[in-house]
């Protein structure tokens, strides 16, 4: 049988104290990065290329692009 203080070591919950300015930062970094994802993923073609005439990053994601529900072609 485990100790009782070994036990209560493990099974302690520990909270994550956040300041409102901090969680403010972690949401606008999380919104930004999932709006560069939707960019990439469902925008990023040919006149809205933020590579020009390029299409790597499109046919990289072709098949997330239809799986998503993205019109492509």
């Amino acid at each position: 049988m485990a100790e009782p203080q070994l036990l209560t070591r493990w099974t302690r919950a520990h909270t994550l104290n956040l300041s409102s300015v901090r969680a403010a930062l972690w949401l606008s970094g999380t919104v930004f990065l999932a709006l560069l994802v939707v960019y990439f993923v469902g925008l990023d073609q040919g006149a809205t290329s933020v590579f020009g005439s390029d299409s790597h990053i499109h046919e990289f994601v072709h098949d997330a692009r239809h799986l998503l529900g993205f019109p492509c072609h």
